[in-house]
């Protein structure tokens, strides 16, 4: 008999789900981690991002109060105290994985990982290696920031979004921040709001160009008001050392560029993990540079699973530990119901961004006919009392049927709302029936009836 029924690599979002569940359902599991505790999510990504621009939001919103009739004075950010609050938060979540664990009688073996035959993992830590057996093994590794080759990306004071979250002395005077996306509009958020001088260059001709189109537009708006300078259509050549700082060449549309900064986040994106992991002559099957998985989450190698970041197109913590839930209830032979195809997305700026299925240029591409119905929320009490900027929420909804298609919020509280969203589209929800619902006042909520409203008006013509 195999030590364990199932061992799961990687104690993130994805891999801690997973043994939860298995442990529910009764199967032996064990997890294997090198780090803390809760993976990237917790400790390198979405917690502490989120916490960083907590504390921005309060600083940035004290400062500026003398509209609404609060006064400060000698305000001011401490940033060793910010990144100190931010560690506090991850080490208390992670701690509370660690015991989630114990209490599922879950062992955690601390070390690194190694599959070096099938059913087989070895795990090595400072003391040694130990070798454990197990029916099956679920990969959880997650991801790492990519570095493309961009000379002088070497260079002290040139950061992934890992290095950067591991604090600093000082508030920087300014940042250059290489990447339009989710990471890098996140972190021009914090530091924009903390006073620091924020530059963005992105190659493609918006920020946040994977989204819908007004989204990118509407935020480089609001950014520029707060001063951030953004370069769109623009691709970087190289980082070098200069007597003010880091400069950062770059060339738009095909003239070339430079701005200097005291630091440089790299922020392009993210890579699968799997380094190191399959010992040598047991290779999984690759798709670019994630683990090539089927629908049941099966490698090419017998026994082997992977579900995240490792294997995901779709890098998001919530979609791992659906995917660990997925694949561990079909190893014990439980039906999973989670609708894999309805996944929300939600983006931290000011005012947040949260998105669920197709947009209108996403539904034209596949043929689909759609109407599409929207609210611009400037006569929305709740958005009207906060003044965040331009807000507004879109609805897509099949032209024919009148079935919700997809969602484009952009709104204070907007990723608490988009949930909604997404439960009607994955109960193939119409326009007509969400209307049915009679939202609170004064919310934010409140604009989703005034955009259904739009929408059925449009469905009716």
């Amino acid at each position: 008999m195999n030590d364990y029924q199932l061992i799961v690599i990687g104690a993130g979002p994805g891999g801690y789900t997973a043994a939860l569940r298995a442990a529910k359902l009764g199967l032996r599991t064990a997890v294997v981690e090198n780090r803390e505790a809760g993976g990237t999510c917790l400790n390198r990504g979405c917690v502490p991002t989120k916490t960083l621009l907590h504390s921005s939001e309060v600083y940035h919103n004290a400062k500026n109060g003398a509209a609404i009739g609060v006064h400060t004075e000698d305000i001011r950010a401490d940033i060793q105290e910010i990144f100190a609050y931010k560690r506090h938060i991850s080490q208390t979540l992670s701690s509370g994985v660690e015991s989630l664990l114990k209490g599922a009688k879950v062992p955690l073996l601390h070390g690194t990982a190694q599959i070096t035959a099938p059913h087989t993992v070895t795990v090595t830590d400072g003391e040694g290696a130990g070798t454990y057996t197990a029916d099956n093994i679920l990969v959880a590794t997650g991801s790492v920031p990519a570095r493309p080759p961009i000379p002088g990306l070497d260079l002290p004071g040139v950061m992934t979004s890992d290095e950067l979250l591991e604090g600093a002395d000082h508030l920087y005077r300014s940042i250059i921040i290489i990447g339009g996306g989710v990471i890098g509009v996140e972190f021009a958020t914090f530091y924009a709001e903390l006073g620091c001088d924020v530059t963005i260059i992105e190659g493609l001709d918006r920020l946040m160009p994977t989204l819908d189109r007004e989204l990118g537009q509407n935020l480089g708006l609001i950014l520029k008001k707060q001063n951030v300078h953004i370069y769109t259509n623009s691709m970087v050549q190289n980082v070098e050392q200069s007597a003010d700082g880091l400069t950062v060449h770059f060339t738009t549309k095909d003239v070339a560029n430079a701005v200097t900064g005291e630091a440089v986040l790299c922020a392009i994106g993210r890579r699968p993990y799997c380094d190191g992991l399959f010992a040598e002559g047991l290779q999984p099957e690759m798709r670019r540079r994630s683990i090539q998985v089927n629908e049941r989450y099966e490698t090419s190698i017998p026994g082997v699973y992977a579900i995240g970041d490792v294997s995901s197109v779709i890098q998001l913590a919530h979609v791992a530990a659906a995917q660990g839930t997925a694949c561990v209830e079909m190893l014990a032979g439980v039906e999973n119901h989670t609708d894999m195809n309805v996944v929300p997305s939600c983006i931290y700026c000011r005012p947040e961004i949260a998105v669920v299925g197709m947009t209108d240029a996403d539904a034209k591409a596949a043929g689909i006919p759609v109407k599409v119905g929207k609210c611009v929320m400037g006569g929305n009490a709740r958005t009207l009392i906060v003044d965040p900027g331009r807000s507004f929420m879109k609805i897509v909804a099949h032209a024919e049927t009148g079935e919700i298609l997809g969602a484009h919020l952009m709104c204070p509280n907007s990723t608490d709302m988009i949930s909604q969203i997404s439960e009607a589209m994955a109960n193939h929800m119409t326009v007509s029936q969400l209307l049915l619902a009679m939202r609170p006042h004064p919310t934010f909520e409140e604009a989703l009836t005034e955009a259904l409203a739009d929408l059925q008006a449009k469905l009716e013509k």
